[in-house]
């Protein structure tokens, strides 16, 4: 845990005490993520030492840790040479981040590093709004430079009855070799879709939002359970876990949780990243991760056979309950009905996330525009008495609309 950084001299402790505690604005570029020193093997030219898992029933061993493209993979060609070099071979990317550019980023890499493309697991992703979906997918497929992606979801579906209507649609991509594999992501309602997932033997694999604030949840736990019965392959996403709510990087119980885990030796967000590894159903964990310093971190804690503590898992929990009125846990269904249909709640707060923690200001604005318009106009003008009553997390639903219509409309 304190071995040295060849080029610095510092301990890997000693780095997370300097550098993680002064908060990922800095760092990160605003963007959360893990801060530590990677123990690179020397003389090593590939990763032998990034772990691997089956991805559900597709039989295919994937990297712990998937780079996500929502970030600017045209002008970051560097890392991601590096990600490779450091075992990071699954990537994902979608046709809306960034306006389709992270694709095109991806596909430079490819071009420019022949014979990569056959090392690299790749993703992407379409919203079935808009329809069209061959001929988007081909586009996608055209700025990725390659014929095929290994995976291709679904994006952002709320319900398992969204993903009925592309059965057929999906088995002649299959058939015709433009994709490998086939599933959904989901940031709503998500025990829910992979209940339903785990009943549908053509779903491949599920990316979910999943972390230490909700894996504790008796149906998500049952959820997750499921799928892995029926070999689905699980892949989280927003494992930092951060919220709608401005970060509270210096409050008492950041402090407090940060104390806690430098005596073990990582970072907070590491930590955080570490306990869903713990789960052996979870195949991979995909990370935003646009600069080396937070590439190399996650890349650490990947490599990390440090087993998690009852009383990481405990410090963690207790983090969670403090700090559970920051956080949106997805459960969209409950402010829907509260509201009677009138505003996705969840979705709203999504976009405030993406502004406040992720710094992504033009995908927070993107994503708001592809809401209705007419809801919202009256954002402002709902009664969130009802969603703030039921809410699980006690959020300030009115104050946080009030602020995303500010902010974003």
């Amino acid at each position: 845990m304190s071995s040295k950084n060849k080029s610095t001299g510092v301990t890997r402790r000693e780095f997370v005490k300097t550098v993680g505690l002064t908060g990922l604005a800095v760092a990160g570029a605003g963007v959360p993520g893990a801060l530590a020193v990677p123990k690179k093997p020397a003389g090593e030219t590939k990763a032998q030492a990034m772990p691997k898992r089956q991805l559900g029933k597709t039989g295919v061993q994937v990297s712990i840790l998937n780079l996500g493209g929502m970030f600017d993979t045209i002008n970051n060609q560097l890392l991601l040479k590096q990600a490779v070099k450091w075992g990071v071979t699954f990537w994902d990317t979608a046709e809306s981040y960034s306006n389709s550019l992270s694709e095109v980023g991806y596909g430079r890499y490819f071009t420019r590093n022949p014979g990569s493309r056959q090392e690299i697991f790749v993703t992407t992703k379409l919203v079935p709004r808009g329809g069209n979906l061959t001929e988007r997918l081909d586009k996608c497929l055209q700025r990725l430079k390659t014929d095929y992606v290994d995976l291709f979801y679904i994006h952002s579906i709320k319900g398992i009855d969204e993903m009925m209507a592309h059965k057929d649609w999906a088995a002649e991509m299959k058939k015709v070799g433009r994709f490998k594999y086939f599933g959904f992501s989901t940031h709503t309602n998500m025990a829910d879709c992979l209940l339903g997932a785990a009943k549908l033997d053509w779903i491949d694999a599920v990316m979910m939002t999943y972390n230490f604030r909700v894996m504790d949840n008796r149906k998500m736990k049952e959820a997750v359970d499921a799928c892995a019965q029926a070999g689905v392959g699980l892949v989280a996403m927003k494992t930092i876990a951060s919220g709608p709510v401005t970060a509270k990087t210096s409050s008492p119980a950041v402090a407090k949780l940060a104390d806690r885990f430098l005596e073990r030796g990582f970072s907070t967000e590491q930590a955080k990243l570490q306990v869903l590894w713990e789960n052996p159903h979870i195949a991979s964990i995909c990370s935003q991760m646009p600069n080396l310093t937070i590439l190399s971190a996650n890349v650490a804690a990947a490599r990390d056979r440090t087993k998690m503590s009852r009383e990481d898992f405990d410090n963690l929990r207790q983090y969670a309950q403090e700090t559970m009125a920051d956080y949106c846990a997805g459960c969209g269904h409950i402010c829907l009905q509260a509201t009677s249909g009138a505003v996705p709640v969840n979705e709203v707060l999504r976009c405030l996330m993406y502004h406040r923690n992720y710094g992504e200001w033009e995908l927070a604005r993107e994503t708001f525009a592809s809401l209705s318009a007419e809801m919202t106009q009256r954002l402002v003008d709902v009664d969130y008495t009802q969603a703030e009553r039921l809410c699980p997390q006690g959020l300030a639903i009115g104050e946080l609309m009030r602020q995303a219509q500010e902010i974003l409309a």
